[in-house]
C-alpha cells in the first residue's frame, strides 16, 4: 500500500485567525505540524494543503511540499479529496494543521486497520478514547461516538449518547479522536456527495460517510492530541516546547 498523509491548513480561523502561522519556538504552528509528519517515517509522502499563499510559500520555502486548493471547501475531508485526485495513491492520513506535537504512535494505530482488512470493508478508520469525567461526556465541544461489537461507528454526535435512562448497565464513553485514515476511494466519493441533514445538523463531517454506508472502524486509545485552538493554547505549547 502507498501511505501518504495530508494535512489540510486552512489560513482564516473562526477563534484564532491565522493560527498556523503563529510563532512557536522559533518555527510557525504549520511547519512545526509538517516537520512532525514527516518525523514519524510513516508517509511515503506528507503535503500540505492550503488556500493560502502564506502557507504554501512557508511549506515551500522551508523544503517541503504544499498543494493549493483549486475550490473553497467545506470541510478537510474536502480539501484532501481534491487534492490527492490525480495523485497514485492508496491510504491517506489527515493529520491536523494545529497538532504540532503529532506523534508517530496514534498514527500507526489507525494504519494498523487497514494492514489487517484484506477483503478491504473498511473505508476509514480513526481513534477514540474512553472518558469518565461528567464535564467531559457533557461538553458538546468532546464529540462523541458510539460503536458495534466489531468496533465500526454507528453514529457520532455532540450530544451525550449513549443517553444514561439506565444507570449502571456499563455503558462506556467514548471521545472521537479526530485522526483520519481513508481509503483514496472513499475521500472521492465524499467529495462528490451531498452534504445531507445529519451532517449539517452537528457539523460533523464524519457523518456524511455514514450516512452514504461508509465503513468506519475505530480503534481505542489512549492518546489525547494536543491542538493549538486558542491564543491560550499556543502559549501553553510554547511552555511544552521548552519542556521538552
Amino acid at each position: 500500500m502507498k501511505i501518504i498523509a495530508v494535512i489540510p491548513a486552512r489560513y482564516a480561523s473562526t477563534r484564532f485567525p491565522a493560527k498556523l502561522m503563529q510563532d512557536l519556538g522559533g518555527k510557525t504552528i504549520i511547519l512545526r505540524t509538517y516537520e512532525a509528519a514527516v518525523s514519524t517515517k510513516l508517509f511515503e509522502d506528507v503535503f500540505v494543503v492550503t488556500d493560502s499563499d502564506l502557507i504554501f510559500d512557508e511549506i515551500v520555502s522551508n523544503g517541503g511540499k504544499a498543494i493549493m486548493s483549486i475550490k473553497e471547501h467545506e470541510s478537510g475531508s474536502d480539501r484532501i479529496a481534491e487534492a490527492i485526485a490525480d495523485l497514485d495513491v492508496d491510504i491517506v492520513v489527515n493529520v491536523q494543521g494545529d497538532e504540532p506535537f503529532t506523534e508517530a504512535e496514534p498514527l500507526a494505530q489507525v494504519l494498523s486497520v487497514f494492514k489487517n482488512d484484506p477483503d478491504k470493508k473498511v473505508d476509514l478508520a480513526s481513534l477514540m478514547r474512553e472518558i469518565k469525567n461528567e464535564d467531559e461526556i457533557n461538553n458538546p465541544n468532546n464529540v462523541k461516538v458510539v460503536v458495534d461489537q466489531s468496533q465500526f461507528a454507528l453514529y457520532f454526535s455532540r450530544s451525550v449518547i449513549p443517553y444514561p435512562r439506565e444507570q449502571n448497565v456499563g455503558v462506556r464513553y467514548f471521545q472521537h479522536i479526530g485522526i483520519y485514515a481513508f481509503r483514496k476511494q472513499a475521500l472521492l466519493d465524499f467529495y462528490s456527495l451531498p452534504m445531507k441533514s445529519l451532517e449539517a445538523s452537528e457539523k460533523l463531517e464524519q457523518l456524511r460517510y455514514l450516512e452514504f454506508g461508509k465503513k468506519i472502524k475505530m480503534v481505542e486509545t489512549t492518546h489525547v492530541g494536543i491542538g493549538i485552538d486558542t491564543a491560550e493554547d499556543l502559549e501553553r505549547a510554547r511552555t511544552m516546547l521548552k519542556d521538552i
